[in-house]
């Protein structure tokens, strides 16, 4: 007999206690109603019980809006003595950006790091761009719009668009950024690549165009990597994409470049 893997429900740790107001219980089996679907990538609970921070990905989302972000973060708030929850939840196109919200509102950075469910980051690049996005210094990112692109396929890979604003004096030439991620078709492994455009709308032809490669973001004044910026020339323009769709079993690796697919939807 084959059995299939099923990862458990997110532990909320809400027994015994009940919603703060009617809405808030409302909001919550409307945020929760397919987390028969959800797999936890990270979470923790503080030790007084007050508070619980979840980093799900939604398996669900496929079948939602097209371009739904596929990963919800989940803040969870406990009185302890009144034996009520209130929360607070956002989607998210990416992890690093999921795992911002949760720090920002007290979930310990050094327990955010996901679990080994999924395709993994290829590259030092990629590890460098997502801890940018993570760690977002100086509130200098701003999200604009967003598009995950997943064909739910072995045959194509999944891609992630997301539109950035970049406030850093730096980026003052070309300060709209789009971080492109994309996660090989056999879900094993993905890249991020910045590129950098004058104004949303250049962002916006390019990613339906693709007829040139993604525009590298120019390095820092004085901190030029030669490495980083061959990294980036190498990055191709291709019809599959970007996006880490985490998959409790991964695939055998599939050989040769998966066909070209038509681009869909726009940022």
């Amino acid at each position: 007999m084959t059995h299939t893997y099923e990862p458990p429900v997110p532990d909320y740790r809400i027994d015994g206690f009940e919603a703060a107001t009617e809405q808030i219980g409302e909001d919550f089996s409307s945020v929760t109603l397919t987390d028969d679907l959800f797999v936890t990538l990270a979470d923790h609970h503080s030790a007084d019980g007050r508070d619980s921070y979840l980093l799900l990905y939604d398996r669900a989302a496929i079948w939602d809006t097209p371009g739904t972000a596929e990963y919800v973060s989940l803040h969870i708030t406990r009185d302890v003595e009144q034996r009520t929850f209130a929360f607070a939840s956002e989607r998210h196109p990416v992890a690093p950006l999921a795992q911002n919200w949760l720090i920002s509102r007290g979930y310990p950075s050094e327990a955010a790091e996901v679990s080994n469910h999924g395709p993994r980051p290829a590259d030092a690049l990629t590890a460098r761009l997502e801890d940018l996005l993570r760690a977002n210094p100086g509130n200098r990112y701003e999200v604009l719009d967003h598009y995950t692109d997943n064909p739910s396929s072995f045959v194509f890979g999944v891609e992630v668009r997301t539109l950035i604003y970049d406030s850093h004096p730096d980026a003052a030439d070309a300060p709209y950024r789009l971080f492109l991620e994309e996660t090989t078709k056999d879900l094993r492994s993905y890249t991020v690549r910045e590129g950098a455009f004058a104004s949303a709308d250049a962002a916006d032809a390019w990613a339906m165009k693709r007829d040139s490669p993604l525009p590298p973001a120019p390095a820092p004044p004085g901190k030029a990597d030669r490495r980083t910026a061959a990294a980036r020339a190498r990055s191709t323009v291709t019809g599959n994409s970007l996006a880490v769709a985490p998959a409790p079993v991964s695939p055998p690796r599939s050989a040769g470049p998966p066909p070209t697919r038509p681009r869909e939807g726009t940022l």
